[in-house]
């Protein structure tokens, strides 16, 4: 599937590599976006295999303003208005939230998208692992092979490479979110389906770094059930069961229930820098261009401003460098953060029972999504331990950045998890 690499023969104006939630959420606002006539768009996805991701949720905040799930495309799995933290000694935080949290599963996320896509003939569908991605006399060029070992080259004016990256960039401070989620059905009501469960803090503690579980129910007798941690490695398959009967037996139990699902999950958490443009035509988008939230590992709701913003820019005719993920303040406070945790200087559990204790809810929503006003940061700054943590950003320049590190693989994400 070759062609000469000149504007007029090129196979498609944008090129999408990958098609988990950062390329098809831009290949849905391309559409969106588009004048008349609407650019082409080939998104190159990998066999179905292990390459593929595989099935999982994300959850986000609904945009201010918004109804459940607006412009989304795809069918809310299930939101909730009011929103619960349990501190490490069993009291209850939070309350209702102005916003409702939203659940979206990848495989409803998915149809959706594919029955869209394959309805727009500006929209071409390719299948096969992608072992090259570079710039071009007049764009770029996404080489690889197909799922019967044939090559392919496609030329494009702009490519937006989705896919996750194999090595981290260096960084001061690296932890990993890691998880394991159960899809629970009990024989007895046990849960609230207007409450989302987002952190409990009971559960045992590491040294360093942070532990909690979660609870979202879909009705009254099923929910998902995760035990998640940030540290500096996975835990192995039979340590997550044991945390997840500890948390359903002894910590909250939920008496007899069957498991129906499971997911399984690795975010990287890091101050690296992840760079967005790696040529004059090739940019990263998704977690490889740094949409994934350093202390939170929220991406979801970054993926799709990203996109908004990018399909925008090229509906305009300019170049369509996707935008700063997140606020350069942000990335500071995270850095800090991170380190703070990783050097046990602050209590983790303690750290963010204090945040919703202390601060208004609306004010920690909007900070862990991103959107809060400066004024919202200095308050919530001033009411964390503030010594350490104070002393963990003022040696940020001080430490050198270290060598990437591998991304371990995953069983399947959760594209959202932390105090999330």
């Amino acid at each position: 599937m070759s062609r000469p690499d000149t504007d007029a023969d090129l196979d498609a104006d944008v090129i999408v590599v990958g098609a988990g939630a950062a390329g098809l959420s831009l290949a849905g606002h391309l559409l969106d976006a588009a004048s008349s006539p609407p650019p082409s768009v080939a998104v190159v996805e990998p066999p179905p295999g292990p390459a593929r991701s595989p099935e999982r949720t994300w959850c986000f905040w609904e945009e201010e303003g918004g109804g459940p799930g607006a412009g989304l495309g795809a069918p809310v799995a299930a939101s909730w208005r009011r929103l619960l933290v349990r501190g490490p000694g069993g009291e209850s935080l939070g309350g209702d939230s102005p916003r409702r949290y939203l659940m979206v599963r990848s495989a409803d996320f998915t149809r959706a998208m594919d029955a869209r896509l394959a309805a727009a003939p500006s929209v071409t569908r390719v299948t096969g692992t992608v072992t090259a991605v570079g710039d071009g006399p007049h764009g770029a060029r996404v080489s690889g092979t197909d799922a019967a070992g044939r090559p392919f080259a496609l030329t494009g004016r702009w490519v937006f490479d989705s896919r996750p990256p194999r090595v981290l960039p260096p960084a001061r401070t690296t932890l990993l979110q890691h998880f394991r989620g159960w899809f629970v059905r009990t024989g007895e009501d046990r849960f609230d389906p207007g409450t989302a469960e987002l952190m409990d803090l009971r559960t045992p503690q590491p040294r360093c770094g942070l532990s909690f579980a979660y609870v979202l129910p879909l009705g009254p007798r099923e929910a998902l059930v995760e035990y998640t941690e940030f540290s500096p490695s996975p835990l192995t398959g039979r340590e997550y069961e044991a945390a997840l009967r500890h948390y359903t037996e002894r910590v909250r139990p939920l008496g007899e229930f069957t498991v129906t699902g499971t997911e399984q999950g690795v975010i990287p958490m890091t101050d690296g820098h992840f760079a967005r443009r790696t040529g004059r035509s090739v940019f990263r988008i998704g977690t490889a261009g740094g949409a994934t939230r350093p202390s939170t590992g929220y991406t979801f709701a970054t993926v799709r401003r990203q996109s908004a913003r990018v399909a925008a820019a090229l509906a305009a005719g300019r170049t369509p460098l996707p935008p700063r993920p997140h606020a350069r303040r942000h990335l500071a406070m995270d850095a800090a953060l991170l380190r703070a945790l990783a050097t046990g200087r602050v209590d983790g559990a303690d750290f963010f029972a204090r945040l919703f204790r202390r601060n208004r809810l609306d004010s920690v929503l909007r900070f862990l999504d991103g959107s809060s006003a400066f004024h919202e940061e200095v308050a919530i700054g001033l009411r964390s331990p503030v010594w350490p943590m104070a002393r963990s950003l003022a040696e940020l320049p001080l430490l050198p950045r270290g060598p990437s590190a591998a991304v371990p693989r995953s069983g399947g994400s959760h594209q959202r998890k932390a105090p999330r």
